[in-house]
């Protein structure tokens, strides 16, 4: 057990390390990295695929880049916002990392790009222990999935700066209690925003844009309690620094739950060194798949 722990903290001290270098990046050039995850089926894509048409109605330069682990999908629905789209197939591997990331963005990515949405491949294990380099992490919660969600994936929702409410427009036809969810997300992360959404009814639209556009501008973040108090720090000198030093950022320690005794550990998927850590990428424009769908 001790060289699984040890393991799964070389990993993600490395994670730690490149993500640091891939946010130093983007704030260089101007660009805000957004990374949204949720469970499978919360609504995450057309709640983006919204946002992104609003954001191009807007003159506002935004990207997206979706993980899957099979079929492209959500980059083509994405896609019909008409702003630039990449599909990342990962091969099995449950989430992103931002080695991985960097690699896909590196040639693709507008220099204009303000925002850069990253839709996280679709699970609230996995992804919660993977800071990416992004400016604002969001969590996502279908009103189908029951207020007791932030409850049984405190990990994801505790280091969340915002979380979103899907699919609002049937709230009442499955018994949603918002005040129990809300409830559950603040006894996890204290004063966190949770903001109601729906891409269907309208509710919400452009709440999530603009909260990302603030975040690019400087306006303060939320800073979960989970990461003010989490004891986990990962040092770069314990695993493999990703080109320069390493400084662990706000928002993004990681607690016990990523060892899984319970669900799964990653211990053999990192000591194989990710037969799918590249995962293959797919860029999607909206004249391509105009063309593949007639």
């Amino acid at each position: 057990m001790c060289r699984v722990v040890d393991l799964q903290q070389a990993v993600l001290a490395k994670n730690d390390a490149c993500a640091h270098t891939l946010r130093e990046d983007l704030a260089a050039r101007g660009t805000a990295l957004v990374n949204l995850l949720s469970s499978p089926g919360s609504g995450k894509t057309a709640l983006l695929e919204r946002e992104l048409t609003l954001a191009r109605s807007r003159g506002i330069p935004v990207a997206a880049l979706t993980a899957d682990l099979a079929t492209e999908n959500d980059a083509v629905r994405l896609a019909r916002s008409g702003v630039p789209v990449k599909q990342v197939l990962t091969d099995g591997l449950c989430h992103l990392e931002a080695e991985m990331l960097g690699g896909h963005l590196h040639g693709w990515l507008p220099a204009d790009t303000r925002l850069l949405f990253i839709e996280n491949v679709g699970n609230l294990v996995c992804p919660a222990s993977y800071d990416l380099g992004e400016t604002l992490r969001v969590v996502l919660a279908s009103v189908t999935e029951g207020e007791d969600k932030p409850l049984k994936y405190p990990t994801a929702f505790g280091l969340a700066h915002l979380v979103v409410v899907t699919k609002m427009d049937i709230a009442e036809a499955v018994s949603f209690d918002e005040k129990e969810f809300r409830a559950n997300v603040e006894r996890i992360n204290p004063g966190v925003e949770v903001v109601l959404t729906s891409a269907r009814g309208g509710e919400g639209d452009g709440l999530l844009l603009d909260r990302a556009l603030a975040a690019r501008d400087g306006a303060p973040v939320h800073i979960p309690v989970m990461t003010r108090k989490s004891h986990h720090v990962h040092d770069a000198e314990d695993g493999q620094p990703c080109d320069e030093g390493h400084s662990h950022e706000a928002g993004h320690t990681h607690n016990g739950e990523h060892t899984h005794a319970g669900e799964h550990t990653h211990a053999g998927e990192h000591a194989h060194a990710h037969r799918a850590r590249g995962g293959h990428a797919h860029t999607t424009d909206p004249d391509t798949v105009a063309s593949s769908r007639s």
